[in-house]
């Protein structure tokens, strides 16, 4: 019987739901996402979320709802340094309109319809005063009245009410400790959340399904410096989507503060949340802590590395022999992942694109560093890499990595489904097992 498509996305999932179980993650709901219609729909993957284990603070932003309700009220938006400026005639609409808010989206993640996803779930929602703020203050000569940033934040209680699988709500509205209300952007609040939680995962929303190339590619991965070229790209599309660029400007700092992984996904897009964190490739844009670490196109300079890795290999009959002389004709195909200078993983994607589908080929860590999953990370990019080729299917040859490639998502196949001008190839007497991976 044919494995149906839930019964294969259950067992693809497993080792997500397993791997985030516990773990605390920050969701930051801008206004915008709030107004569109998929809400209901990314509330009930929220709710999910939490049936799974996972702990979840969030935090939401009301700016396209504060600007309406202003407007209504015909009194004008003014700003400075992109800081709405907050008097107390516009404090009485954010107070408004983010209370109504939040009894909304309290009211929506406790629903237990029968006919939603929610059904039979039993879900507390807490709110409270976490957060204290204080005023910006007067900058460049303007007061900023009731606008206000982070000045510290109740970790302990929060964790508390974490560890009791509560889900912790926090809209953008913040007291002093003199007993005044201030302003705060959601993505301030929310970075700084995550930052001193220490938080997993933060996750935002925006109307682009990720932060996109110049092919208009979803970029599945940034690190913080790749993320800071891009805002420094004034005509970058990201320029156009406030809540992309406002995410994208918290998520560096958040991930430079030690938060692990930040996420970028559309709104629009119905179970974009859940594709994100369940699945192998994702759907949108993370940034990933910078490390010592960085994975890069390989030049005709780690040549020298790339021999010191394979040589071991090619020696015990795990890789095929490749001069020096071949490897310089081929460095344009291998990616390599650098340490302190120290090349410590390689990897090569040979492309048959008359064919749709490329090899990958010569995977190699250095012995010291073969425990943090770095062969995942390259396999991770070569897929990318194929993707963007317009490839369909990667296939690897392989004598003593079967298991490795299977749990990778890999599956036995047979000379005869390589291109013909690999197959002439063939080594018969190495006798290499065939596996091939969709990309679909």
């Amino acid at each position: 019987m044919r494995t149906t498509d839930l019964v294969g996305g259950v067992r693809h999932s497993a080792p997500y739901v397993n791997a985030h179980r516990g773990k605390t993650f920050v969701v930051m709901l801008g206004g915008e996402a709030v107004d569109h219609p998929n809400f209901r729909n990314i509330l009930n993957d929220i709710a999910l979320l939490n049936t799974l284990g996972i702990k979840l603070v969030l935090v939401f932003g009301a700016r396209p709802q504060i600007n309406r309700a202003m407007a209504k009220q015909g009194i004008d938006a003014q700003y400075h340094n992109e800081v709405r400026i907050t008097d107390s005639d516009v404090l009485e609409q954010v107070k408004q309109i983010t209370g109504s808010m939040q009894l909304d989206i309290m009211a929506r993640l406790s629903m237990s319809l029968s006919n939603t996803p929610m059904q039979g779930s039993d879900i507390n929602v807490i709110t409270g005063n976490f957060v204290i703020a204080q005023p910006i203050g007067v900058i460049d000569g303007i007061d900023h009245c009731h606008s206000g940033r982070v000045r510290r934040i109740d970790v302990e209680c929060i964790e508390q009410l974490l560890q009791s699988n509560n889900i912790v709500l926090h809209g953008p509205i913040a007291a002093s400790v003199t007993g005044e209300s201030f302003n705060l952007t959601a993505e301030e609040i929310a970075t700084q959340i995550a930052i001193r939680l220490k938080a997993e995962k933060m996750i935002g929303f925006s109307e682009l399904p990720g932060i996109l190339d110049e092919q208009q590619q979803v970029i599945a991965e940034l690190l913080p410096r790749q993320a800071e070229n891009v805002l420094r790209q004034p005509e970058h599309q990201v320029y156009a989507c406030p809540a992309a660029h406002n995410f994208l400007n918290a998520a560096i700092r958040a991930c430079r503060s030690g938060v692990n992984r930040c996420h970028l996904v559309s709104y629009k897009d119905d179970g974009a949340l859940l594709q994100e964190l369940f699945s192998r490739d994702g759907i949108g844009t993370q940034l990933v802590i910078e490390s010592a670490e960085r994975m890069i196109s390989a030049d005709i300079s780690h040549i020298g590395g790339i021999l010191d890795l394979i040589r071991p290999l090619e020696q015990q009959g795990i890789l095929v022999r490749r001069s020096r002389e071949q490897l310089e004709t081929e460095i344009e195909h291998f990616n390599v992942v650098e340490r302190d200078g120290l090349v410590i993983g390689c990897v090569a994607l040979y492309p048959f694109l008359e064919h749709k589908c490329a090899e990958f080929a010569c995977l190699a860590i250095h012995p010291t560093y073969r425990a943090a999953q770095r062969g995942e990370v390259l396999l991770k990019a070569a897929v990318q890499r194929a993707k963007h080729m317009g490839c369909e299917q990667i296939f690897a040859l392989t004598t003593t990595s079967i298991h490795w490639f299977l749990e990778h998502g890999f599956v036995m196949a047979d000379v005869s489904d390589l291109p013909p001008s690999k197959q002439q190839l063939y080594n018969l007497q190495r006798k290499s097992k065939v596996l091939l991976m969709d990309l679909h």
